[in-house]
């Protein structure tokens, strides 16, 4: 497995996962610096990174950061080489339930995000405007948060901003459903104020999840579906949701856009009264 360690232990891997949690904690801490990422030396793309001793990099583009507004105010993204797929685990438990960042895995490369106070805003919304829809069309709804999605097989893992079952809901049962691990989320919402979701796409991708939301502070809110033939897949834009058909992406655009003047709650009661009268 790349990365892994050999023949490693319970202890060694519960001892590089407290490493990995000590360095992403420093490097979410430290001062920024303004570097090249060695990935993109051809394009050069300029990325914010920090100095670490097994360099950590910030895999942010300048060109999306209102620098202005930086301190406390922009999701901050840590990307970690060579890691386990045991040690990802073992960072998962020893990080627990209860905490804001969220872990991508995809076969070595491991991203930590702490997402920002206006990138919640933004997700909660969109969560409860998803809740809205199947209260209105009478639709089961079971919805999982930032649960972590995984598959060893795969050597890849994600944690959603926010993730439903809708279209498969009714073959989930109890308050505490064991899930297939072929049986994906119906539905993925992905926040992207400044933290690309390039390795997370790829996750759910890889996971088979039929329809993504991702929103970005440039592009607004997009609908992309699962496109899959005998010999590619991949995500493409669409107009309307497979999850709510009625349901487009301007009318979603709509509604965020609607609530830089309006609570939250009455965002909420426009919803209900546009998919009533469509």
């Amino acid at each position: 497995m790349f990365g892994a360690i050999p023949n490693e232990d319970k202890t060694s891997v519960s001892t590089r996962a407290q490493s990995l949690l000590e360095m992403g904690h420093h490097a979410l801490l430290n001062p920024w610096i303004i570097d090249k990422d060695p990935r993109e030396k051809r394009s050069g793309n300029i990325v914010l990174t920090r100095e670490t001793p097994h360099m950590v990099m910030i895999s942010t583009q300048v060109s999306e950061l209102e620098l202005e507004d930086f301190q406390g105010k922009v999701t901050q993204n840590v990307v970690l080489p060579n890691v386990s797929w045991q040690t990802y685990k073992a960072l998962l438990a020893d990080m627990g339930d209860h905490r804001a960042a969220r872990l991508t895995y995809d076969q070595g490369i491991l991203q930590i995000k702490m997402p920002s106070k206006l990138h919640e805003i933004i997700n909660r919304l969109l969560a409860r405007i998803v809740t809205t829809l199947t209260e209105e069309l009478e639709l089961n709804v079971i919805d999982l948060g930032s649960t972590t999605l995984d598959r060893e097989d795969l050597d890849k893992g994600a944690e959603p901003d926010t993730c439903f079952y809708i279209q498969n809901a009714n073959q989930l049962q109890g308050l505490d459903p064991e899930i297939p691990k072929d049986l994906p989320p119906d539905l993925v919402i992905e926040v992207d104020i400044t933290s690309p979701s390039t390795h997370r796409i790829g996750v759910y991708l890889a996971l088979g999840i039929p329809e993504v939301w991702c929103y970005t502070k440039k592009q607004g809110l997009k609908i992309y579906h699962l496109q899959t033939d005998a010999s590619h897949r991949d995500y493409v834009e669409s107009e309307f949701s497979l999850a709510f058909p009625k349901v487009s992406a301007q009318a979603l655009n709509q509604f965020l856009q609607q609530r830089q003047t309006q609570n939250e709650n009455t965002v909420i009661r426009a919803v209900r009264d546009w998919i009533q009268s469509n």
